[in-house]
């Protein structure tokens, strides 16, 4: 299109008052009671995520404004680090640049970032900008952001819940229920035993027909995991998801080797980019990959990884990032299924997982989502006016 408008201003917020970051969760939440990390072999910081600084970060909202006063925004993980690297380094790759320019754009955020970035804080930054633009060409193009990853392959979405309640979950018409491993390898055997106990207990909850499966987030060693699998398989876990620190791919490799048959390895919430993802599937060491969108490069990258994980015969089932995801989801034929974050404290209803940051957001509704729910032009939601966005680089 030869009138297509270009780039006139990139912004970059965090919100007053935290919110957005799902981490960011008040006391008594499902999300920050005890669950196994990497920080659980201190007692001190075992109880409570918060209190190694799980929600320091914040929130990252990144506005794009067309020639022609379309705005395309996104939201992810990031907080001030990431404002700064918007404003101070990313604008200049941006402003002036066509509105489909996205794989340039991408391109050169990314390789001027390498001295310094790669992962992390800057991966989450590129992500958000990157969602905003698809959401900013959607919004021009009138469409929404599934069309223009060439529609939808299905009628509907099914989702899986992640939460503290799996048999709430199953009531609530989820396919299966994804619970946070409460107790790492510094609890010893006692810790073991009640891993292995809320198992067997949920089990006789949900029957047999119903997944279940392990959120172990980068908590355990081999050895702890192995077991933990083995143990498991009495109860029919159907995945054991995030075992290792990410970038243990010789660990993961030897995990897959070692866990029963039929029972899946997931990983890759925490990797980014085709290059980590390349490892993973080179390696052999899962059968899902769990990129999330907002941090593993965008939706631009998250088409690349898609892509090698097809070649690979391999599931990509992208951490629960709402919209962000579900655009996504449903273009993919080897993403067969969703996942939903369960963000009410108690698991026991379903909610936007973006509330009250985000207006319009689609949920389930019996373990479904319609694809006409994902029909409005761009990623489809708006952000809230009730919001307090600060802008702490403004150029």
């Amino acid at each position: 299109m030869s009138n297509m408008p270009t780039i006139k201003h990139v912004r970059a917020f965090t919100l007053r008052g935290g919110g957005a970051d799902y981490h960011d969760q008040g006391g008594g939440h499902w999300i920050d009671d005890h669950i196994a990390t990497p920080m659980s072999k201190y007692p001190a910081y075992r109880q409570s995520r918060q209190s190694f600084g799980i929600n320091v970060l914040g929130t990252l909202v990144v506005e794009i404004e067309a020639s022609d006063g379309t705005v395309g925004f996104s939201v992810t993980t990031g907080g001030e680090l990431g404002c700064w690297i918007v404003e101070k380094h990313l604008a200049r790759f941006i402003e002036g640049a066509k509105v489909t320019d996205i794989e340039k754009i991408w391109d050169q955020m990314y390789n001027a970032t390498l001295y310094y970035g790669r992962k992390g804080i800057v991966i989450n930054t590129i992500s958000g900008v990157d969602l905003a633009l698809w959401d900013l060409l959607a919004k021009v193009r009138k469409e929404p952001v599934h069309a223009l990853l060439g529609g939808p392959v299905r009628d509907e979405l099914t989702f899986y819940a992640t939460g503290a309640r799996p048999d709430l979950a199953k009531q609530m018409g989820f396919i299966g229920g994804k619970m946070p491993l409460h107790h790492g390898p510094a609890e010893r055997e006692d810790g073991f035993k009640k891993n292995i106990d809320m198992l067997a207990d949920m089990r006789s909850r949900v029957g047999d027909d119903f997944w279940l499966m392990l959120d172990c987030w980068m908590s355990l060693d081999v050895e702890y995991a192995t077991r933990l699998a083995q143990a498991a398989s009495e109860y029919k876990l159907k995945w054991i998801e995030e075992a290792l620190p990410p970038d243990d791919y010789w660990g993961y490799a030897e995990l897959r080797r070692n866990v029963p048959r039929g029972m899946l390895v997931s990983t890759g919430e925490h990797e980014a980019t085709r290059w980590g993802f390349r490892l993973l599937l080179e390696m052999g060491c899962c059968d899902i990959l769990q990129p999330d969108v907002g941090w593993c490069g965008g939706i631009t990258e998250l088409i690349k990884i898609s892509n090698l994980a097809d070649a690979h015969g391999k599931l990509v089932v992208p951490h629960g990032s709402s919209v962000y995801s579900y655009h996504f989801v449903i273009t993919r034929h080897n993403s067969p299924f969703a996942e939903f974050l369960m963000m009410a404290p108690k698991a026991d209803e379903v909610v936007p997982m973006f509330h009250p940051q985000l207006l319009d957001e689609p949920v389930p509704v019996n373990g479904r989502m319609k694809a006409s729910a994902l029909d409005a032009p761009g990623f489809g939601v708006r952000l809230n006016p009730e919001c307090a966005l600060h802008r702490p680089f403004p150029r």
